[in-house]
């Protein structure tokens, strides 16, 4: 199977990120905010480079207000890297490939 950067609901969250094998770096964003446009499109560019060995996935905001609010979410766009179940990591505003790069160079070796 192929792996892709994938949106992830509330009640997928759990199953998704906490219960996952992998290290997981989560992207709050909204549909309307620019910078998170912008944040997708280097994530998009980063990505080939952590495909299996970082599971990445997307969180809009406005459509899983239960886990924003569960984490604290104010400002987007916001990446948080989480391993085993526990938040390790947590950027907020626009992030550089190489900043994603060195936020997870730790967790994968």
């Amino acid at each position: 199977m192929e792996e892709k950067i994938i949106n992830v609901l509330d009640d997928e969250f759990e199953a998704e990120v906490l219960k996952s094998d992998k290290p997981v770096l989560v992207d709050f964003w909204a549909s309307w905010c620019m910078p998170c446009k912008m944040q997708s499109e280097v994530l998009h560019e980063v990505f080939p480079k952590l495909a299996g060995k970082v599971k990445v996935v997307k969180v809009n905001v406005d459509e899983c207000e239960k886990t924003a609010i569960k984490y604290g979410i104010s400002s987007i766009p916001t990446l948080m890297v989480f391993i085993g179940g526990e938040l390790k990591q947590k950027t907020v505003g626009l992030s550089s490939s190489a900043e994603i790069s060195e936020m997870l160079i730790e967790y994968i070796g």
